[in-house]
């Protein structure tokens, strides 16, 4: 019997001090909850550093866990509250709303662009991270729905379990996060739509010399199964409703960065 990816026999070892068991729960963990963070989040520093500190609390707070959920329903659930609760998230929020994000993203369009050197490359990149920022719009309150719903395709009784919302409050939330998700790319997205007026191809000379985008960094896009060309394909292939969905679900999944790892490392060895 297994909670989440790790055995219950795991956790019962971790939580009466074992090193070795409390590194395999961290390790079972940390991945899921920095890909949580990012696509909440979206900036790599402000996910880092809400990973490390949701990770110490799950640390410091295992002897809790009783096992009546799986151990990455818990996880997700402190999770949540700590990137709701963190004041310091909370003033670094952009307040983006889609209005804002469609303007940007008709700004500087080329209409016949030349084509860059690691072409295929930096589209990928920015149809990655453009995936990922326009999530930024949504309040957090329907975003942590959304991510939790469509992205990570958690049942309708485990996200509300997370959330700490009725089933009914959840399905409503996760209701309008799509709603307002596929209105704007049914308008804005040239993945989705043919009639938006941004493309990636069109968008990529802006995004380059904003420097969202670097020729030879491809932070966001990194080992994804997906190249620009095939996502557009498989966005292409599904029915209108599917196709917001789809593009959200061509974002590839985020590891937790190795530095990370290595300081909650250091941390059990002081702890212990």
């Amino acid at each position: 019997m297994t909670s989440g990816d790790v055995s219950l026999e795991t956790v019962t070892a971790a939580q009466a001090g074992d090193r070795q068991a409390l590194e395999d729960v961290l390790a079972g963990l940390q991945d899921r909850i920095y890909a949580l963070a990012m696509r909440v989040l979206v900036n790599p520093d402000d996910a880092g550093e809400a990973t490390q500190e949701i990770l110490i609390q799950i640390l410091t707070k295992l002897s809790t866990f009783r096992g009546e959920s799986a151990l990455s329903t818990w996880a997700y659930q402190i999770a949540v509250r700590h990137i709701l609760n963190a004041r310091k998230l909370r003033d670094r929020d952009l307040g983006l709303t889609f209005e804002m994000f469609a303007a940007d993203l008709e700004t500087g369009l080329v209409a016949d662009p030349p084509a860059a050197p690691d072409q295929a490359l930096l589209l990928n990149e920015l149809r990655t991270s453009c995936t990922m920022a326009m999530l930024l719009c949504l309040t957090l309150d329907l975003r942590l729905a959304y991510v939790l719903g469509d992205v990570f395709e958690l049942g309708h009784t485990e996200a509300s379990q997370i959330l700490e919302l009725t089933p009914a409050t959840y399905r409503k939330r996760l209701s309008r996060a799509r709603n307002e998700v596929i209105a704007f790319t049914s308008q804005h997205c040239g993945l989705v739509s043919n009639q938006a007026k941004c493309s990636c191809p069109r968008r990529l000379p802006a995004a380059i010399k904003s420097g969202r985008v670097r020729s030879g960094s491809y932070p966001n896009s990194a080992g994804s199964p997906l190249d620009y060309a095939t996502a557009k394909r498989q966005i292409a292939s599904v029915v209108d409703d599917l196709k917001s969905f789809k593009l959200q679900q061509a974002v590839p999944g985020q590891m937790c960065p190795e530095d990370i790892r290595g300081r909650l490392t250091r941390i059990l060895s002081h702890a212990l």
